[in-house]
């Protein structure tokens, strides 16, 4: 004869104050988005420090090493008040001076004689128009955010979301944009059918978000359309070239850039470097080697002539794609990642395949950037030989 359990305890039900604890929980589960202290104190810390260095791009550095002390808090604060008033509309200019003036006035006295007095308090009528403000400014980033996450979602269409099956190779590559959406471009396509040739590029649009991004578009289209003609690199980036010169608005919009084309039956990889950071190859044995021969970036200058150099991979070499939004990640003391750390994160590589190599140097920049938030587009394509 078995025993029949008995019956588990309520435990909503029998607990004091349980269920009324529920919708504070819920609440507070809904509005941190299920972030511990620590975390939402990270990510407040990385966004006021972000903040600081935004607003403070237009402070004199010379003025405030003049000054120290106490006379260096009050210029730091008047430049932060200057920098964030000048970047509202003239209207919500005047409407937040107007809070700030009711806001000081609220709290006198006046009195006048013994019998009459009248105290000042428009604590709430500046809470109002503050809120108002906020409602205001809100608004304007939700309606950029929508704008930009649909500009993000358009940009990745242009980029490969899984990476092409090579004979005898194996690729992997991340991206992560400093906004919503990045000039670095990377893409790895066999221009036609016959698949017989691979193009692997990566490439960094000076400057950032929306006008990077739309030249990183037109890129993409020149590049795909001028490749899939068979043209040989060398006239394929100078044809690049040429295009990027006409819209770099006399060499502000220049592209760095590396190209190659690789061969899959003969494991040859002919590549230029149009002014980009050197990809790394590290091969089998662990010995070094940079790609560095090419030329100016595009964009730079209509004429320039570009040089191709040829390689010939090996089984268990790797090939290091990156731009120098790698490099350049730097932690809370303002320290770069640098060409050092990141040589020596490669240089102590496993033997692993593309998408793990990739994933152990993205961990390395990771683990030493910290919370800080990122400065620059970070993209890194790693390509193996197998």
């Amino acid at each position: 004869m078995s025993a029949s359990p008995s019956p588990t305890p309520d435990v909503s039900s029998s607990e004091p104050g349980y269920g009324r604890s529920q919708p504070v929980r819920g609440f507070w589960e809904r509005l941190s988005e299920g972030r511990q202290i620590d975390e939402l104190w990270s990510q407040f810390t990385a966004d006021a420090r972000a903040s600081y260095s935004f607003y403070m791009k237009e402070a004199d550095e010379e003025e405030l090493r003049r000054r120290h002390g106490v006379y260096r808090f009050f210029h730091i604060a008047k430049t932060l008040f200057w920098s964030m008033l000048m970047k509202m509309t003239p209207a919500r200019r005047v409407l937040l001076l107007i809070a700030l003036v009711m806001l000081v006035m609220s709290g006198f006295k006046f009195q006048f004689g013994r019998n009459f007095s009248f105290d000042v308090n428009f604590v709430g009528i500046a809470a109002l128009l503050f809120l108002l403000l906020l409602s205001l400014e809100l608004a304007d980033k939700v309606t950029m955010k929508r704008d930009l996450e649909i500009a993000r979602e358009i940009q990745m269409w242009l980029v490969p979301s899984e990476p092409p099956q090579v004979p005898g190779a194996d690729i992997a590559f991340a991206t992560r944009p400093q906004n919503s959406v990045a000039g670095d471009y990377y893409d790895a396509f066999y221009p036609d059918e016959q698949r017989d040739r691979l193009v692997v590029v990566i490439a960094d649009v000076a400057g950032k978000s929306v006008p990077a991004a739309l030249l990183m578009a037109t890129l993409q289209a020149s590049l795909r359309t001028i490749a899939g003609e068979g043209v040989p690199l060398a006239e394929l980036v100078t044809r690049l070239n040429r295009y990027a010169s006409a819209y770099s608005l006399d060499g502000r919009r220049f592209t760095t850039a590396v190209l190659c084309d690789y061969h899959p039956a003969t494991r040859r990889l002919v590549y230029v470097n149009a002014g980009h950071n050197a990809p790394i190859l590290r091969h089998a044995d662990g010995s070094f080697e940079t790609l560095e021969v090419g030329g100016l970036p595009l964009g730079i200058k209509l004429g320039a002539e570009y040089q191709t150099a040829t390689l010939e991979l090996r089984p268990g070499d790797v090939l290091i794609f990156f731009t120098d939004g790698v490099v350049e990640a730097f932690n809370e003391s303002g320290e770069e990642f640098g060409n050092s750390r990141w040589q020596g994160a490669i240089r102590s590589l496993p033997d692993w395949n593309a998408l793990e190599t990739l994933q152990f140097l993205m961990k390395r920049v990771d683990e030493f950037v910290g919370a800080t938030r990122q400065s620059d587009d970070i993209t890194c394509l790693v390509f193996r030989s197998k």
